[in-house]
């Protein structure tokens, strides 16, 4: 059983302790909220004098042994709980966490679904006291379906207790925090003055990249290019919302060729851009295509010409033909893509070392920063009374 007093809604608990007849095992920083009230031994017992509470009016709960409420956040729940400067934030921590050694990630694993073209990517980390695993379903055979070719559900743990505190669809998590990690790359890749944004692919992650970039420099006109003329006309309409001017472009050459932040965010087999277009100065956050060996977006001269920064050596050592082609083509070395965001924040790596150097980040996707935002979302679902729980061990 559990009484708390009508003060303490919305408040966490920050200690766990017996009091005479009564246990408390609710979790430490979990929120005290109405939702908890529960019937006991057939009485209600919301609103009621309670002995040992010295006159004072109670809530009184139940909960069976070995069991906690579990969350659930629906993709639209979740839409209005993410803050896009707070992600930026905890993505840059959770890189700076890793590279101190104190942030986990699991790095590269993944098991292919007999018989399909289908991989199953299990993606765990843990940073500032939270875990869990992003089950991410990459099925190349849903193009052209109603199903998405991605697919995710994002399981948070409870470090105090080990038992499970929520689940959150994958979708919009994700979005953020791939975005967010292309604004962490941007704040110290490039130029400081850097204000044309190239987009190639006008997806969802079009309009998180947007929101991302205008966080971290002066963007004042986007240029956007899709294989889909449809898809870039509904992101412009959605710009344009923004205030943001956008042009779109009939080829991807014309976006690479004024941009000063390039952002590539389509599921690639073969390369859309080519190295020869590269300006000097430019950036390129390169996010688009799967963790996958025979995957990329870019040729093998645009990785040639550019100071690559990964979010994680390991990952892409296993996981990006943006960078694993050149390599077995011999245009480049290991050494070319060593150096990690997270050494880069922490300044055991350089940022941008001139003004014409040509800068791009790769990333494939870590749960470190699945972990890190949804440890964000749960803290505003929580505030603000949005989700459902539900009990597992009931």
């Amino acid at each position: 059983m559990v009484v708390f007093g009508y003060d303490l809604f919305g408040k966490p608990l920050t200690r766990l302790e017996p009091a005479r007849n009564y246990v408390f095992p609710q979790g430490v920083g979990y929120a005290v909220t109405s939702r908890n009230r529960a019937t006991v031994r057939g009485h209600g017992l919301n609103n009621t004098r309670l002995p040992h509470c010295r006159g004072h009016k109670a809530l009184l709960c139940w909960v069976p042994e070995g069991s906690l409420d579990v969350l659930v956040l629906t993709r639209s729940e979740l839409a209005n709980l993410v803050n896009m400067d707070e992600v930026i934030e905890a993505i840059e921590r959770a890189h700076a966490a890793m590279a101190d050694g104190v942030g986990v990630d699991l790095g590269p694993a993944s098991i292919a679904i007999p018989s399909t073209s289908s991989l199953l990517f299990p993606m765990a980390g843990a940073v500032e006291g939270a875990a869990g695993v992003k089950v991410l379903m990459d099925k190349p055979d849903n193009v052209g379906s109603q199903w998405p070719t991605q697919q995710s559900t994002i399981v948070l743990v409870n470090t105090a207790t080990g038992g499970l505190e929520a689940l959150l669809d994958g979708a919009a998590i994700t979005r953020y925090r791939t975005a967010a990690a292309s604004a962490v790359a941007t704040r110290y890749l490039a130029r400081e003055n850097a204000s044309v944004l190239g987009l190639v692919g006008a997806g969802a992650l079009a309009t998180t990249h947007l929101m991302a970039m205008r966080s971290v420099r002066p963007i004042t006109k986007v240029v956007v290019w899709s294989r889909n003329p449809e898809t870039s006309a509904k992101f412009a309409a959605k710009a344009a919302e923004m205030s943001v001017p956008i042009e779109v472009a009939s080829t991807c050459e014309q976006v690479v060729s004024v941009a000063d932040i390039l952002c590539t965010l389509t599921p690639s087999q073969t390369p859309v851009v080519l190295g020869r277009w590269f300006r000097p100065g430019l950036h390129v956050n390169a996010v688009g295509a799967p963790p996958r060996s025979d995957y990329r977006e870019i040729d093998t001269e645009g990785i040639k010409r550019s100071r690559v920064v990964v979010d994680s050596f390991q990952m892409v050592c296993k996981k990006s033909g943006d960078l694993l082609i050149p390599l077995s083509e011999a245009a480049i070395s290991q050494s070319h893509f060593s150096d990690e965001l997270g050494h880069v924040i922490t300044g055991r790596a350089a940022g941008r070392v001139s003004e014409g150097e040509i800068t791009l980040y790769k990333s494939v996707g870590l749960g470190i920063q699945d972990i890190a935002a949804a440890r964000l979302v749960l803290a505003a679902a929580r505030k603000r009374n949005v989700g459902t729980e539900i009990m597992l061990g009931s």
